[in-house]
């Protein structure tokens, strides 16, 4: 399911599924894009901060094209301890490299992966793009 902003609307809470996993999509071009996910970001429960939360850059490819300093996304995953992934959805292998990643996060979130938790996963991501 994809939303545009949090909160979601209410009216549909009965019929909506189980939420395993968030991705917030940044795009680097638009800084309305950051503040959209700064502000729907105090609509998430904080259980969900337990590695159950990303945030996706896309449009890295284009340096020349950003309006948003990469080093504030990461200080924004920093402070919500959630992975931040960079990709370019215009290329299209990487666009479907990222979707089977994304795929693959939403299977362990989800408890199909045996052996792997969504925290113990999320605390390997970050601590991989710490080195």
């Amino acid at each position: 399911h994809i939303a545009t902003s949090l909160p979601l609307p209410s009216e549909r809470d009965h019929l909506r599924p189980r939420i395993d996993l968030i991705v917030f999509v940044i795009d680097i071009k638009s800084k309305c894009s950051l503040k959209n996910v700064e502000a729907s970001l105090a609509y998430v429960d904080a259980k969900f901060f337990l590695g159950k939360v990303y945030f996706l850059v896309t449009g890295v490819g284009r340096v020349n094209c950003c309006s948003i300093e990469t080093n504030a996304i990461c200080k924004l995953g920093e402070a919500y301890g959630s992975p931040v992934l960079f990709c370019e959805l215009e290329l299209e292998g990487v666009r479907v490299a990222t979707a089977q990643r994304l795929l693959r996060i939403l299977q362990i979130c989800a408890s199909l992966v045996p052996g792997f938790s969504a925290l113990s996963f999320g605390l390997l991501m970050r601590n991989s793009a710490d080195d």
